[in-house]
């Protein structure tokens, strides 16, 4: 399926969301800066019957809603959260195009209370777009504690809209915001700009078509040089007016000494800091002093590392350890063992009686016996422990904090500081981590996180026998196999960043402050998140089980294993037995290594096999699931460039590797 197929389908799928959705007769968006409980406030308004889905076209995934409203039926669209609304990264894309093609009733614009300049900065733009708009400052609380007090009733007369105080996790304020919702007004916020900017802003205003925005917010986003709204202008208007569009924008820029980015920002700052100026007083307190300190360690250049380690030992004990072993464990040797394959198999063989059916459900790459074991007694309990760990992590604000202290390291492979968790999260489970390379910015730095994951990120299950094996061997053998994995992906990203295109985004992030996370909160977001799971997941297990049968049921399976036996007996120096091992890696990681791990016990390899066998099969392919994300996630075409790449480098590395060893 080719990428611009997805993309027609997931139009496709988008219009019939919204089709389902008619009876929703409003819209109203959710907007806000990142880490300002943004998604909680989502939920106290739409209770738990929410759809998750990625916005058509992309990765980024956004939430909808219905919600009652007074008397109105209403539809909340949560959208990514954003630092500007003139894109800088895809989340912040996919949240103007909401605002540009959804035409909303009204926004809520969801503000952290103790940031209020930062919040004024978006609402400005909104007010540009010409939109209706309730400001909600949230974490009240947290403002009063550190000696924040907004005076909202002078905030409101000043804005001309409504200004509610909301503390999420204690429901406290939500009904004023829902009152707030049924009359919501259009801000008087605007910034004045330089003259010669005023004046291209109208010229350009008049060659632009009505749309769901102001013009004026349009000609400011493309004086400020937003490339991203070309394809909606190639769509909207002539090409001759593109053309002009473009020349008077070079033009403007010619007539201004310093940037047009550069004085926008400028006028919006001053008239924020005037705002923030009259309407809030800061005093002195002493409060929260154990956050504040632990604050400082996380982000110092020395301290910041220990608890760096801590936080990575207890996610991946969590994740790894509790969720991959003991639930692992407890769900396929207990719950799907012991209880339901024996029903299962029983049921089955009573009332199917044709042998090509009963294997295609519970044979050796039955639906039930592999499928559904694989997708539910494996990477669910995975799912669910990572999901609870990743949500505690963001209700924290941590998650900023770890970018920071490991920015540097990953720059050298083209990344930044956001990409430790992907990382991190891949000795875990691949499939989630590559599904968690969501957080990053551009599409260059997903596609270089993603490939590394597959490539040199061993999971825990993978692990678990890689260790065994490793466990009975000299520390030789173990220094060799961490060495070359760890200088394959150094070496891998180091080309990858210098090879893939796109550009290379400033590493900006926003600090919120450390808190204790409700409950109830991680646990409402680890359910949303599971549901979709089991929606978009699970399906994906079944069509490769179905595939992985129909191939064994062809002979397909057994001629592959012919096929590569002699690139694995004289390339890799290992026995042909091994083969079934690396074809199997492409179902499970550990399935390989189980094989592997067996010929070892019966002696039929040496230290030196132990070693190549290993590095090749961390190196190989990914699993099934991780390889569906990666469709999912990056396309069908990137899914199967990369594994081009993956198979004749983790050949080539093992090869050298029984050349060296045996030199």
């Amino acid at each position: 399926m080719s990428e611009e197929k997805e993309i027609t389908d997931l139009h496709k799928r988008h219009r019939h969301r919204h089709r389902s959705r008619d009876h929703a007769h409003e819209k109203m968006i959710l907007i806000g800066n990142p880490n300002v409980g943004k998604s909680v406030i989502f939920g106290l308004l739409t209770g738990k019957y929410v759809t998750v889905s990625n916005y058509p076209g992309t990765t980024v995934e956004v939430s909808y809603g219905n919600a009652s409203i007074g008397n109105k039926k209403v539809l909340i669209i949560d959208s990514p959260g954003v630092n500007n609304l003139t894109p800088m990264s895809e989340d912040e894309k996919v949240t103007r195009d909401i605002l540009l093609k959804e035409k909303p009733e009204a926004v809520v614009l969801v503000a952290d209370a103790k940031n209020l300049k930062r919040a004024l900065m978006l609402l400005m733009q909104i007010a540009e777009m010409d939109l209706s708009c309730v400001l909600d400052l949230n974490m009240e609380d947290e403002a009063k504690t550190r000696g924040i007090e907004i005076h909202y009733e002078r905030l409101s007369e000043l804005l001309h809209i409504e200004v509610i105080g909301t503390v999420a996790p204690q429901r406290k304020g939500i009904q004023l915001l829902k009152n707030a919702l049924l009359n919501p007004r259009r801000p008087s916020l605007d910034a004045h700009y330089h003259p010669t900017i005023e004046e291209y802003c109208k010229t350009i205003s008049a060659v632009l078509p009505e749309a769901n925005i102001s013009k004026r917010s349009l000609s400011l986003m493309i004086l400020s040089g937003d490339e991203s709204l070309k394809e909606w202008l190639i769509t909207n208007i002539r090409t001759e007016d593109l053309k002009k569009i473009e020349d008077l924008r070079d033009e403007a820029q010619s007539k201004l000494k310093e940037p047009i980015p550069y004085l926008i920002s400028k006028s919006r700052i001053n008239l924020a800091e005037h705002i923030v100026r009259e309407v809030q007083k800061n005093r002195t307190v002493q409060s929260g002093i154990v956050f504040q300190g632990l604050n400082k360690w996380t982000t110092h250049p020395v301290l910041g590392i220990p608890v760096l380690l801590v936080v990575i030992f207890t996610f991946y004990e969590f994740v790894g350890n509790f969720g991959a072993g003991f639930l692992v464990n407890f769900f396929e040797e207990v719950i799907f063992s012991t209880y339901l394959t024996p029903v299962i198999d029983k049921t089955v063989k009573s009332l199917i009686h044709v042998s090509f059916f009963q294997d295609m459900l519970i044979g050796p790459y039955g639906i039930f016996t592999m499928a559904l074991t694989y997708a539910l007694g494996i990477i669910l309990p995975i799912t669910t422990t990572f999901f609870l760990a990743f949500g505690f992590l963001e209700d924290s604000g941590y998650l900023p904090r770890l970018a920071v202290v490991s920015d540097k390291a990953f720059r050298f492979l083209g990344l930044n500081g956001k990409a430790i968790l992907p990382m991190i999260l891949g000795l875990g489970c691949g499939t989630m981590a590559t599904m968690s390379t969501r957080i990053l910015e551009t599409n260059r730095e997903k596609i270089i996180a993603t490939f590394l994951i597959a490539l040199a990120i061993p999971c825990s299950a993978q692990l678990g026998v890689v260790f065994g094996m490793l466990g009975t061997l000299s520390l030789r053998a173990t220094l060799w196999w961490a060495g070359c994995i760890l200088l394959v992906l150094i070496l891998a990203g180091y080309l990858a960043s210098k090879v893939v295109p796109g550009e290379k985004p400033d590493f900006f992030i926003e600090l919120p402050p450390l808190r204790m996370p409700a409950l109830g909160n991680i646990v409402m977001k680890t359910l949303s998140r599971i549901e979709w799971y089991l929606k978009e997941a699970v399906p994906l297990f079944i069509l490769g089980t179905l595939i992985l049968f129909l191939l064994d049921k062809m002979k397909v399976l057994g001629w592959l294993e012919s096929v590569s036996a002699p690139v694995v007996v004289h390339f890799l120096g290992l026995p042909s037995k091994t083969t079934g091992a690396f074809l199997m890696g492409f179902l499970r990681r550990d399935y390989a290594a189980a094989g592997m791990f067996n010929l070892a016990r019966q002696g039929m390899l040496n230290e030196n096999q132990v070693i190549v066998s290993l590095v090749t099969l961390t190196l190989f392919v990914p699993c099934l699931a991780n390889f569906f994300m990666i469709v999912k996630e990056r396309g069908t075409r990137t899914a199967f460039f990369m594994m081009a790449l993956i198979i004749p480098f983790a050949l080539l590395v093992g090869g050298l590797l029984n050349l060296i060893l045996n030199l």
